[in-house]
């Protein structure tokens, strides 16, 4: 019978920090904290659209982190184990958010026709340093426009074109596939550009 290769671990600063924490230097786990809160946080804000909402789900994302940490393998990077905890409790939280859309909108107009000719690169916008556009005019219809697309097709952008995770990251931390992404992203861009096209063209 031939043997499977066991998958590589990675080590890195937070593997190591895990490691002492799981030996027992538990006080150790707020260095975790310290380090992603605030990034969580600002996630939760783009896909929760909700500052209680994105306070509760950092919260949550920590209290399960704390309980399964010890499961946690180092097969793939902390930060995304992190980041799927977060999205599947942001989605969950977002679906019973008083402010969620009673109907989503559909993007079937935004289809590609040929599904294997999907542009992946960055629109003009994402390509800023996120600092410059929060403080533009900008970023308030930007996030207002993210909050009108379905949570499959938003979750994808925010993590693809502001957390910067690449395509094959994103579908990892959502269980999907790559390709699936590609699409998810490029409707989810022209959804975007379409009703941001007055600030592009200014």
């Amino acid at each position: 019978m031939q043997k499977i290769p066991e998958r590589k671990k990675i080590i890195d600063e937070d593997t190591e920090l895990i490691n002492a924490i799981n030996s027992g230097q538990k006080s150790l786990f707020y260095d975790l904290v310290k380090k992603y809160e605030q990034k969580l946080y600002n996630f939760g804000l783009k896909v929760c659209g909700e500052t209680r909402d994105a306070e509760d789900m950092v919260q949550e994302t920590f209290l399960n982190v704390y309980r399964y940490l010890a499961d946690f393998r180092s097969e793939s990077k902390f930060k995304n184990w992190l980041y799927r905890i977060a999205a599947s409790v942001c989605i969950k939280k977002r679906r019973k958010s008083k402010f969620a859309p009673q109907k989503e909108i559909s993007l079937e107009d935004f289809i590609p026709e040929n599904k294997d000719n999907i542009p992946d690169s960055l629109p003009s916008w994402a390509s800023k340093p996120l600092e410059k556009v929060l403080n533009d005019e900008l970023s308030k219809n930007i996030r207002k426009a993210i909050l009108l697309l379905p949570e499959k097709y938003r979750v994808v952008l925010v993590l693809r074109d502001i957390e910067g995770f690449d395509t094959e990251e994103t579908a990892q931390i959502l269980n999907i596939k790559p390709s699936s992404v590609k699409v998810r992203l490029h409707r989810a861009r022209l959804f975007l550009k379409e009703k941001l096209k007055d600030y592009f063209s200014a």
